[in-house]
């Protein structure tokens, strides 16, 4: 793991913007990071393009009848306030414990979280207003939608802190890459090795699939032996 913390800044964006998220897991589990994906988390449209941001957290906690009503959602406490809190290119990360029956974001919030040129949002709970919400193009990946209103199951407590989303931990700051296999979390602290690694990782997967197109067989190809790691870099140094 690097000691310096790398910066997302717009050319780590365009970097990782060109990296599939299978190919993230794959740099992440050679660093014994296996729990990044996070579950539930699908694409609510089959057409959407990658999707990077930092992560900035919202989290639910089960519904309490005396603090989770209608009128919650004008307190200084609430995802309206969360969302006002937002910077420009976040990644809306909820923590909505898996709940399938209450929708926390619908169109309304996420058409102002599209106003706040916010990335995209990721929950492992589900959206409402769902057609309202595919016409604010925000990019969003969740486990479904429901017609209830956050209230009807969830309390929401806070943003910005620690959560967990889909059964992966995820802390203000770290990086989210989401695409048509789901969303992935980036620890801040190994950001720099990954960007190093990933645009090699994904040239080297394509050669390998222009191999196999060409009739070659997997033993020795995937993963790849001496004899053919030399065939890749004479391939890489004549395409240079």
């Amino acid at each position: 793991m690097t000691e310096k913390t790398t910066e997302l800044d717009a050319a780590a964006i365009e970097t990782l913007k060109s990296v599939t998220t299978a190919t993230l897991t794959t740099i992440l589990l050679k660093k014994g990071l296996r729990n990044v994906w996070i579950r539930g988390a699908n694409p609510i449209h089959d057409k959407q393009e990658r999707v990077v941001g930092p992560a900035f957290t919202f989290r639910f906690v089960p519904a309490r009848e005396d603090l989770a009503t209608p009128a919650s959602w004008g307190s200084p406490i609430s995802t309206r306030a969360a969302i006002e809190s937002m910077p420009e290119g976040a990644f809306a990360v909820i923590d909505s414990m898996g709940v399938a029956d209450a929708g926390v974001f619908g169109d309304i919030l996420c058409a102002r979280m599209m106003k706040r040129k916010a990335a995209g949002l990721v929950t492992d709970g589900v959206v409402r207003d769902l057609m309202g919400v595919l016409g604010t193009d925000l990019p969003v990946w969740c486990r479904g939608a429901a017609a209830p209103p956050s209230v009807a199951g969830l309390t929401f407590v806070g943003w910005d802190e620690t959560i967990g989303c889909g059964g992966v931990c995820v802390i203000p700051g770290d990086t989210i890459v989401a695409d048509l296999d789901g969303a992935v979390v980036i620890p801040a602290a190994f950001l720099g090795e990954v960007l190093e690694e990933a645009v090699e990782q994904e040239r080297m997967e394509g050669w390998i699939v222009s191999e196999v197109e060409r009739g070659e067989k997997l033993p020795g190809l995937y993963p790849m032996n001496a004899e053919t790691k030399a065939r890749y870099e004479a391939w890489k140094k004549e395409n240079s």
